[in-house]
C-alpha cells in the first residue's frame, strides 16, 4: 500500500522557509541557508544533470528518500511566487525545463490550471479540490509506489492535522530563522504518535525519521 512520506528541512527553531518569499528569494529571506548541507552533495548535482560533488553521511539519507517515490505533492507557494489567479501560463516552476522530479507532481491551489508537461517525465497537475483529492490523484499516479509530501509548511501541516502522513523525515539545520513558515504549526498536543526509525548526523545537519501512527 502506498505511503505518504514527508521529507523536509527545517531550522533549529522549526521554520522551513523565511519571510518575504518571492522570485528572488523562493525560500524567503535566509531560507537557502537551510539547505547548505544538500547543495554540495553528488546527489544534488546528479538531480540537476551535473557531475561531481561530495559523498557523506547525508548521501544515504537522500538516496533513501528518493527511492520508491512515484509522485509528489506540493503547495502553490513551493511551485512558485505567483499569488492569486494565474495572470498567464508563463510561470512553469523554478526548476527549469527538466525539473528534478521525473514523475507526476500535484500542486495544491485554489486556482485551476491546465497540466504542464515538462522534460524528463515531470508533469505538474494543479488540484483545487483539497488535500484528500490531491492525495487520491497522487496515489493513483504513483502506481503502487509511495508519494512524497514536499512542502511547504501550510500544506504539510494540513496533511499532518488530517493524520494522512505515514512517515516524517526531518532534516534539522543549525540555523535560526526567527520568523517564517513553521512546521507543525497549529497541531494539537499529542495529535501524532511518532516512533523513531533512524537518526543520522551529517555535516551541517541532523536527519531524524519517524513512523506516524
Amino acid at each position: 500500500m502506498s505511503k505518504l512520506r514527508l521529507s523536509i528541512t527545517m531550522s533549529l527553531d522549526g521554520y522551513v522557509s523565511g519571510l518575504d518569499q518571492d522570485v528572488h528569494n523562493p525560500l524567503g529571506v535566509g531560507g537557502l541557508k537551510l539547505h547548505e548541507w544538500f547543495f554540495p552533495l553528488a546527489e544534488f548535482r546528479e538531480m540537476h544533470g551535473e557531475e561531481g560533488g561530495e559523498v557523506n553521511a547525508s548521501s544515504a539519507v537522500v538516496n533513501e528518500r528518493r527511492a520508491g517515490i512515484g509522485a509528489t505533492i506540493m503547495g502553490r507557494n513551493m511551485f512558485g511566487p505567483v499569488r492569486g489567479a494565474w495572470p498567464d501560463e508563463s510561470w512553469r516552476g523554478g526548476w527549469g525545463e527538466d525539473p528534478p522530479y521525473h514523475h507526476p507532481v500535484f500542486v495544491l491551489t485554489h486556482h485551476p490550471r491546465a497540466p504542464i508537461e515538462m522534460s524528463g517525465g515531470t508533469t505538474f497537475h494543479f488540484v483545487s479540490g483539497g488535500i484528500r483529492a490531491a492525495l487520491e490523484q497522487a496515489t493513483a499516479a504513483a502506481e503502487g509506489q509511495d508519494v512524497w509530501l514536499a512542502g511547504g509548511a501550510s500544506v504539510v501541516n494540513q496533511y499532518l492535522a488530517a493524520q494522512l502522513v505515514d512517515e516524517v523525515d526531518v532534516s534539522i539545520a543549525p540555523v535560526i530563522l526567527g520568523k517564517g513558515e513553521r512546521l507543525f504549526e497549529g497541531l494539537e498536543r499529542d495529535s501524532l504518535t511518532l516512533t523513531q526509525l533512524r537518526a543520522v548526523d551529517g555535516p551541517g545537519v541532523t536527519h531524524i525519521k519517524y513512523a506516524v501512527s
